[in-house]
């Protein structure tokens, strides 16, 4: 039996949730803005997803207030994508997704999250063990691990291979 194409039969909190993340790759689009990816072509070509799909994503995300849409440039025109207050209430869940995924499905470490107040790196609910507090995203370092590819193609991740604070805005090396 093939499933529906919505949740509306469910009285569920989490299938709410899943209306509006839960395509397969709404939840990379979040967590690429959550680091700081806020351009059209860095989301494009860091996730290798196709434009009809990542459109659809982003123009979703900003309707349901997750992303909001800011004009950078007039001539010609164009936008970036800032994660919201709202879209930052969704980095514990997908940071639980990554660790979970971690333990159980990677071989190595890609990614280290850190709390930048001690350097401490975060426990498995985003706490630092070092000061006894969970850590807000805005106070979070991510820093690379060894399983990263040293060399990798596309500039996000390029620019990811150096530690940088969440939400804050990511810089490539191309224009």
């Amino acid at each position: 039996m093939a499933l529906g194409k919505d949740y509306a039969t469910q009285e569920c909190s989490l299938a709410s949730a899943l209306e509006v993340v839960g395509e397969r790759w709404t939840l990379l689009v979040i967590r690429d803005a959550l680091y700081g990816v806020r351009r059209y072509n860095d989301f494009l070509v860091h996730l290798g997803i196709p434009r009809a799909v990542l459109s659809a994503r982003l123009k979703t995300l900003t309707e349901e207030g997750i992303l909001e849409k800011r004009r950078y440039q007039d001539s010609p025109p164009r936008d970036e994508y800032v994660v919201t207050e709202l879209g930052i209430e969704l980095w514990p869940a997908l940071r639980a997704l990554a660790v979970w995924g971690r333990e159980h499905f990677t071989e190595s470490r890609l990614r280290y999250f850190r709390h930048v107040d001690c350097g401490t790196e975060l426990g498995s609910y985003g706490e630092c063990p070092a000061c006894g507090t969970v850590v807000p995203a805005a106070d979070v370092l991510l820093t690379p691990g060894p399983g990263l590819d040293p060399d990798p193609a596309d500039p996000v991740s390029r620019a990811l291979l150096k530690p940088k604070r969440l939400l804050e805005p990511l810089e490539t090396d191309h224009v």
